[in-house]
Formats: structure tokens, C-alpha cells, sequence
């Protein structure tokens, strides 16, 4: 076994391999780039090596430096984690020659597999079901038009060297596929400095499930289970779950079969994963083998018992896997929930900035569940603008399906992240939609059930009396301890006024108070409406993050965050801001003014930090809806900026190469 080994990776994949790596007794050693000078892995590991400036393109994507880290500090292997060097063969063949073992496959198979365009024809050739399409390169624009129309719309194209939802576009008719070829083309060469796209058939509401495959030096493969990664936005996967609610065993099985099939065709060596495209009718079709570790990996992990890390690093130091098929057992459920730095309220624009609060709900068994959090940060930890936006991965494990996604909504209701934007409403909301709690999914869920973006849940008329019972919850407490602090004035000894009014965005809920313990109050007994009598237990105290107790016999975890005069209540997807106040008070609140927000429609604002790309049109132009303005490059993405209506360009306040925060003006309309 090895005694060290280089993590060339960083975030929370980094960390997830040293946890291991330190399980087994192995010394780690970290590399860094400037912008992760501080970050959590380099603390983590046993030993940390500076490797370059903040891009990645300077620092994690160059092999020289990485080999030169392994020389300098004595190890004999490196695992390469996900993106990056993990599946560039070059990047193998090199750690081969200076005697460092990489932990992974061998370059026959990176190459075989890693390349979208050659693992198809490869799949081919080995009775694998693949999906139709062109398998050679697209010339340009109008060679992909043609190739589109012969196939029949609609169509996927695709970089041969892509992953992540990146180099990656739908075309529908002819009129997107130019534009489909040329962002694909972009995309592809500034994230895999590869250009070469293919295109083939799109498979209408297809799921996107994946098998996981282990293989050994010695020619053992083992399959174990799969993997649903349906719910994408954009083609990047964003809740995965394990197993998959749609898969019957014989299905299971037939996947699992040619999985390791391929596997073995390719003498393939450590942890794989073969993804497929599944149809309405269980047909399933290759889509690409992923020669590396997977982001979604800790669901297996949760319901196999087994540490992939672990049997990566096992395979590389020669030995033999320790299972057979046989001893392969799923058991229970368990969903991964990516949690990512970007706005669900602005179409899901990345976020940058310093996480001011960061803390997740605790790891470990919670009643029949297990919360486990995979991350690579901290509270202090900064998100740059370098790197993919993931802060982290959520993952839970119940005994049914049911009990795993409820126990992610509570998790979720849990996990307090301020200072940058991120994606938990969304997912708090997704855990409560009636298509994914039964299972009916496609790649196309979200944009079907969210065809104009998220938006803030409406709290139902039952939602909205539990919100308000927080909030006066909240507010007794406060009050209580304001009454009570040093040097103030003597507290009240009558009894605490018993009518208030709670407004929830622009609805006032009627609460009278028919009992409260006191200091502080942790039960209450709240009457809503004038007649619905309801029990409230919490042991809240001012300057928590999270509202934990009981309205009635229903357990609620709430987020909460001070505003003026009030709080703001983040739960089950929903933000609203309640005041509580007392009737006289509520009476004359009702007849303040509104504040209007200023009109920026004559106005093209940058919807995210990032850099401009190009710059489509010109002053004085006249644009049409739909047209190209902009477009903004963030966090490895390209993001098109169009019309929304006709316009008339009056100013461009922007460069090609400027980079710009959020809301800076790009250009004016008249």
C-alpha cells in the first residue's frame, strides 16, 4: 500500500479523498492555487504545495507542476479526483514514466472512453446500445445544419471532450442549430481546449441514469447499482438519488451487464461509471463512460456500504477486489443534493463572494436517517469566480425513498449559508414537488415545471399560519430579553398583551396569545383567525440561525435572518418577511406608503459577476426580442444575453474583456 499520495484536485473532492486516504493510514499531500492559498483542503491535507496563479489553465490544469509536487515531496501516487487532469491520458502516460501510479485507469481506456466521438464507434463494436447520431467531426455551422437534418430533430450536440453540462446544446430546429454549433464550439474550447463537437438523436423525456462499475488489474468487474441523475438544469446534474425509482430489477440488471461488458472490453481498472440515456419504455442507450470518480458517488456509497475512494486507491496498489457480484446489496435510499453559489431568483447566475456564515445541519444518524455533507469550505472560505460554483454536496440516507427526501427537507430547512447567493430554496422547494416525491422524472423536469425560472414559493393558507406562529414565537422571545437585559429598566410584571397581527409579504394573520411560559417563553399557545388553537414549543434563543420546535405536532426547522423591525423566514422553499406586532400598531402599519423599485427596463444589467465575451450590436441599432446583446462569461459559462422586447441601442457602457459586478449597466435603450 502506499505510505503518500498528491491529491490533485481541490474543494470538496480533495477533502473527501484525504478522509480516506488519512482512514487508511496514507499521508496526503495537497497542491494550491493562489486563490486557494486558505482554502480547506490545504489545511486538511498532511502537507500542501503552491502550484500557480488562481486559473485553473495555470495552476490544477498543468501536468509539469503536479509531477513536479509528487518529486518534491516523496509521493508515489496521485488521484486526480474529478475535472481537470482526471481523464487526460497525456496526464497518465506522464506520472507512468516518472514512476508515480495514478489513480485511475490506464491511458488505453482514458482514451478510448474520454473521447465522446471514439468511446460511441468503440461501444458500437462492443454490442453496446448506443443512440443515433453522427459520429464524425462537425466541420462548421452549416456541415452541423445539414448532419441535424438528417438525423431529425430534435438533435443533441455535443464537445467530444465535454462533461459537466458544458460544450452541451439542445437544437430543436434549424434555426437554433448554428447557434447551438457555435456555443458548443466556445464552450468546448475554453474549458477542455478541445472545439470538436458531434451531434446525434435527442431522446424525448429521457432519465439520465448511470451504473457504477469497479474493476481490478486482475480482471475483475463488478457492477454496483445505478444512479438517477435526472433532475438537471442545463445539462448539469443537480439532485441525484440512488437507486433509481423508475428501474425494475431485470432492467438493473441488463444495465449492469453491459456495463461491466464494456468495462472488461476495455480492460478497465478502478472505479467507472457507465452512463446511459433511458427512454419511456426502459430501452436504454450508451451515452458515455465516465473514466474517473463521480460527483455523485456518495449515494452509492450510502446504499452499498463501500467506499469507492478506498477501492480506487486498493486497485492502483495492485490488489484484488474483495467482493464479488453476489455480495453487492442495495439497501434503503439516499439523495445527494448539489448546493450551488448561484441565484435560483436570477435564473440561477453564478454567486461569488465570502461565505459570512456557513453552517451546515450536523453529520450523522437523525432518527432512521444519516445526513452526511461533503464540502470544501468554511465559514471565512471565499467562492471565486476561478472555479465551478459547487459550495457543497448534501447527501441523506433513509430506509425508503420517501423518508430520504424528507429528511433532506429538513437538512436543507438546516443549512445556513449567507454572504454569496445559493440554491437551497430551489432545492427546498424541489423536495416538496409532487413530481419528484413520485418519482416522475426526465432531463427536461426542470425546465418543464419551472419554464420561467424559480420563483419564491407562495406560502399556502396553512403555510402561511405556521409562518406567522414562528414569528411571533420569535418575537415574544425578543421582546423578553430585551425586557430583561442589564441596566434596563425594570421588566413588565402585567400580563403580556394578548392580540397581534403578523404580516406575511402583504396578508396579516389574526394570532391572540391564550398562554405563554415565560422566561424565556419556549411553549406558547397561540389562538389563529379567532379560532384555530395551535401549541408552539421551541427553545429558540436571539442570535440562532435556525427555528427548531414544534408548531402543534408538526416539527419545523426554519432559517431566519433579521430585518428592520422584523425577520426574514426561509423554509420548505418559501422567503417571505413577517413582522409581528400589536393590533394598534398593525392598524396604522396598513396605511404606510409602498415603496416602488426604480424601472430599469430601458437598461441591459450584468446578471452576475463576470467577464464580457462580446458585445453584438452597436449604437443606434434596432434590436428585435430574441436578438443577441452580450455575451457574459462566468464560472467556465457562457451566457447569452437577449432582447427581452424591440429595442433601440442609445448606449454601451461596456468593453469586450471588461469584467463587471452584478447589475452594472451594460448598455441603454431609448
Amino acid at each position: 500500500m502506499f505510505k503518500k499520495i498528491l491529491i490533485a484536485n481541490r474543494g470538496e473532492i480533495a477533502c473527501r479523498i484525504i478522509k480516506t486516504a488519512r482512514k487508511m493510514g496514507i499521508a496526503t499531500v495537497a497542491v494550491y492555487s493562489d486563490a486557494d492559498r486558505d482554502a480547506v483542503h490545504v489545511e486538511m491535507a498532511d502537507e500542501a504545495v503552491h502550484i500557480g496563479p488562481s486559473a485553473a489553465s495555470e495552476s490544477y490544469l498543468v501536468a509539469d507542476k503536479i509531477i513536479a509536487a509528487c518529486k518534491a515531496t516523496g509521493a508515489e501516487a496521485v488521484h486526480p479526483g474529478y475535472g481537470f487532469l482526471s481523464e487526460r491520458a497525456s496526464f497518465c502516460e506522464a506520472l507512468e514514466k516518472q514512476g508515480i501510479i495514478f489513480i485511475g485507469p490506464k491511458p488505453r481506456a482514458i482514451i478510448a472512453m474520454g473521447d465522446k466521438i471514439e468511446s460511441k464507434k468503440f461501444a458500437n463494436e462492443a454490442k453496446v446500445s448506443t443512440v443515433p447520431g453522427y459520429l464524425d467531426i462537425i466541420k462548421d455551422a452549416s456541415h452541423a445544419e445539414k448532419i441535424a437534418g438528417e438525423i431529425g430533430y430534435p438533435v443533441m450536440i455535443k464537445a467530444s471532450a465535454g462533461g459537466g453540462g458544458k460544450g452541451m446544446r439542445i437544437a430543436w430546429d434549424k434555426s437554433e442549430v448554428r447557434d447551438g454549433f457555435e456555443r458548443a464550439t466556445s464552450e468546448a474550447r475554453n474549458s477542455f481546449g478541445d472545439d470538436r463537437v458531434f451531434i446525434e438523436k435527442f431522446v424525448v423525456d429521457p432519465r439520465h441514469i448511470e451504473i457504477q462499475v469497479l474493476a481490478d488489474a486482475h480482471g475483475n468487474c463488478i457492477y454496483l447499482g445505478e444512479r438517477e441523475c435526472s433532475v438537471q438544469r442545463r445539462n448539469q446534474k443537480v439532485v441525484e438519488e440512488a437507486p433509481s425509482p423508475f428501474l425494475d430489477e431485470a432492467t438493473r440488471k441488463a444495465m449492469g451487464e453491459q456495463a461491466v461488458a464494456l468495462a472488461k472490453a476495455v480492460e478497465y481498472q478502478s472505479a467507472g461509471t457507465v452512463e446511459f440515456i433511458v427512454d419511456k419504455d426502459r430501452n436504454f442507450y450508451f451515452l458515455e463512460m465516465n473514466t474517473r470518480l463521480q460527483v455523485e458517488h456518495p449515494v452509492t456509497e450510502l446504499i452499498t456500504g463501500i467506499d469507492l475512494v478506498e477501492q480506487m486507491i486498493r486497485i492502483a496498489a495492485g490488489e484484488r477486489l474483495g467482493l464479488e457480484q453476489a455480495d453487492v446489496k442495495l439497501n434503503g435510499w439516499a439523495v445527494e443534493s448539489r448546493l450551488y453559489a448561484e441565484d435560483p431568483y436570477r435564473n440561477f447566475l453564478p454567486s461569488i463572494g465570502r461565505l459570512t456564515r456557513y453552517r451546515p445541519p450536523s453529520e450523522g444518524p437523525v432518527g432512521k436517517a444519516i445526513i452526511r455533507n461533503d464540502t470544501g469550505v468554511t465559514e471565512g472560505s471565499e467562492i471565486s469566480m476561478f472555479y465551478d460554483p459547487m459550495v457543497a454536496k448534501l447527501c441523506t440516507w433513509a430506509p425508503t425513498r420517501l423518508e430520504a427526501i424528507d429528511a433532506m427537507a429538513d437538512a436543507l430547512d438546516a443549512f445556513v449559508v449567507d454572504g454569496i447567493e445559493h440554491n437551497i430554496p430551489f432545492l427546498a422547494a424541489l423536495m416538496q414537488h409532487p413530481r419528484w416525491r413520485e418519482g416522475r422524472l426526465s432531463t427536461g423536469f426542470i425546465a418543464e415545471e419551472f419554464p420561467d425560472g424559480f420563483k419564491p414559493v407562495v406560502p399556502a393558507d396553512e403555510d402561511r399560519d405556521v409562518l406567522a406562529c414562528v414569528a411571533l414565537a420569535v418575537e415574544l422571545v425578543r421582546k423578553e430579553r430585551l425586557d430583561r437585559l442589564n441596566d434596563r429598566l425594570r421588566p413588565h410584571t402585567g400580563k403580556i398583551r394578548a392580540d397581534w397581527e403578523v404580516r406575511i409579504g402583504d396578508d396579516y394573520v389574526p394570532v391572540h396569545i391564550d398562554a405563554c411560559t415565560a422566561h424565556p417563553p419556549s411553549k406558547m399557545e397561540f389562538r389563529l383567525h379567532g379560532e384555530k388553537a395551535v401549541t408552539v414549543r421551541a427553545n429558540w434563543q436571539p442570535g440562532d440561525a435556525v427555528w427548531d420546535g414544534y408548531i402543534g405536532e408538526r416539527s419545523v426547522k426554519a432559517q431566519l435572518r433579521p430585518v428592520l423591525n422584523g425577520m426574514r423566514i426561509d423554509w420548505k422553499g418559501m422567503s417571505v418577511t413577517a413582522h409581528a406586532m400589536q393590533n394598534h400598531v398593525a392598524a396604522l402599519e396598513k396605511l404606510m406608503p409602498v415603496k416602488v423599485p426604480p424601472d430599469t427596463s430601458k437598461l441591459l444589467l450584468c446578471p452576475m459577476p463576470g467577464l464580457i465575451v462580446s458585445i453584438n450590436v452597436t449604437v443606434g441599432q434596432e434590436v428585435k426580442a430574441g436578438e443577441t446583446l452580450a455575451i457574459v462569461e462566468a464560472m467556465k459559462m457562457e451566457n447569452v444575453l437577449r432582447a427581452d422586447r424591440d429595442h433601440i441601442v442609445s448606449a454601451i457602457n461596456a468593453r469586450i474583456g471588461d469584467s463587471l459586478a452584478v447589475d452594472a449597466v451594460i448598455m441603454e435603450f431609448a
